[in-house]
Order: structure tokens, then sequence, then C-alpha cells
């Protein structure tokens, strides 16, 4: 299929199944935590996911790529990337597999219905506040700073969302780690796994993958480090799988 694209933007291999995607780096350009949260996060055959917060849709197209689930549901309240993320997945041929709706995830429960999904994933806004914010409406400021949702509103909605048993993954910062557990325990998605990220061996981590269990009883396990570089520009083995390479 062809896809006319528009101005500043371009088309990028996924590595996966011959899967490309639309961008424009003038906009927001998806991250390898997104990529590493594809690879962290389970569906099984047949399950029904949402995203929340898709962007471009990335996530949704990786993991239906890796993944048997049934169909995938991503929710994006910017329309230019809801826009880019339709086309990708018409692109793909993935209309049947791939819902892309415009929205906010602050109503993700009143769009989509409690209990609707059997797994939720989002890789949400880090950083808190607009401090040093130049344009708190721009693109890149939304994706990456708390503007238009905060991790109560993400962690709230997805609980909402979820049925009972249901599984959360999010990928975020270590800096909020404690904040976020206190969070999702308020909302009854418990904590099971935890796969701190690195830059480097000897560097200390920048993310942290989480799974949390609508409902679940109190267990945690912490999975081995995931580091990402072996040295400068050269990727460990464990994340060119995850890329496909």
């Amino acid at each position: 299929m062809i896809i006319d694209l528009k101005e500043n933007e371009r088309l990028d291999e996924l590595q996966r199944n011959g899967y490309r995607i639309i961008q424009n780096p003038k906009k927001f350009c998806f991250g390898m935590d997104a990529v590493l949260l594809s690879g962290f996060a389970k569906a099984g055959k047949g399950s029904n996911v949402l995203d929340l917060g898709t962007g471009t849709g990335i996530i949704p197209i990786l993991m239906e790529a890796k993944t048997q689930a049934a169909h995938f549901t991503a929710l994006e309240i910017q329309e230019e990337s809801a826009d880019m993320a339709r086309r990708s997945v018409e692109l793909n041929g993935l209309q049947e597999k791939i819902t892309i709706v415009q929205g906010d995830i602050r109503e993700a429960g009143t769009l989509f219905g409690a209990a609707s999904f059997d797994v939720v994933t989002c890789n949400p806004p880090y950083m808190v506040g607009r401090h040093g914010l130049k344009n708190p409406e721009a693109p890149k400021a939304i994706a990456r700073h708390e503007i238009l949702c905060t991790l109560e509103d993400v962690v709230s909605q997805a609980a909402r969302t979820l049925r009972p048993g249901g599984n959360f993954y999010m990928v975020h910062r270590p800096f909020r780690l404690a904040e976020i557990m206190v969070t999702l325990r308020e909302h009854r998605l418990e904590p099971k796994r935890m796969q701190f990220v690195y830059p480097f061996v000897d560097k200390e981590p920048n993310m942290v993958l989480i799974e949390a269990n609508r409902g679940g009883r109190p267990w945690l396990t912490v999975e081995k480090p995931l580091i990402i570089y072996k040295e400068p520009g050269v990727y460990m083995p464990e994340i060119t799988g995850i890329y496909g390479y």
C-alpha cells in the first residue's frame, strides 16, 4: 500500500514482519523505552490489549508482530500523532488488528468501559511540572512532561479498563519508583515483575519496566538488569534481540 507522507514525515523500518512506521522528527519520534516495553510486555493468545498514549502507534504495531493477541486498541490525544498512527496501521495492513482512537487518557474508562481489556500498556510522560518548558503545548513537551495527564491518571485508568486478573505494563524512570509503587497499590494494581534498564554496566539505571496485576497477591520478582550498550554505539545481544536485528 502507498501512503502519502506529509511535510517533515519519514518512513522508518521496524525490523519486524517488514513493518514500517510514519514519524515526524519535528514533532516526536519513539524512543528505546517504547521498544523495550514492547519486549517486556506479555499478551497471550486471543487477548485484548489497550495502549494508553500510543503516540504514533509504535507499541501496538511491535506487539502485534511479537504476540498472538487478538486485537489492539491505541489511545492518543494529539491529532497529528493519531493520524500518523492510523496511516501506519493502514500501511502495514493491520486495520483488522489495531484500532487507533483519538481521545484523552483521563477518559479511557468512559470511552471503552470498565474491565474491557486483558492487558494495558503505557509509555507515559516521565517529567513532573512545566519547569524549563519554552512551549508546554508542543508535541514533544506533551509526550515527555505531565501536561495533559499524570501518573495518577494513567494508573487509575489502567486499573479501570483492566479486567480482574489483567496485567498492566509500564516503562518509567527510577527516580519516581516509590511514587509509582504507592500509586499502583492505591488502585489495586499489585506490582509483580520489575526490571531495571542500565545504559552501561557501570552506570545507574535510567529506566524501569514494571508489570502489575489487577487484584493480584503481593509477590514481586526483580529480573536481572537489562544493559543497553556493551560499549558506546554497540548494543548488547539482548537489545539486538528485542529490536529484531
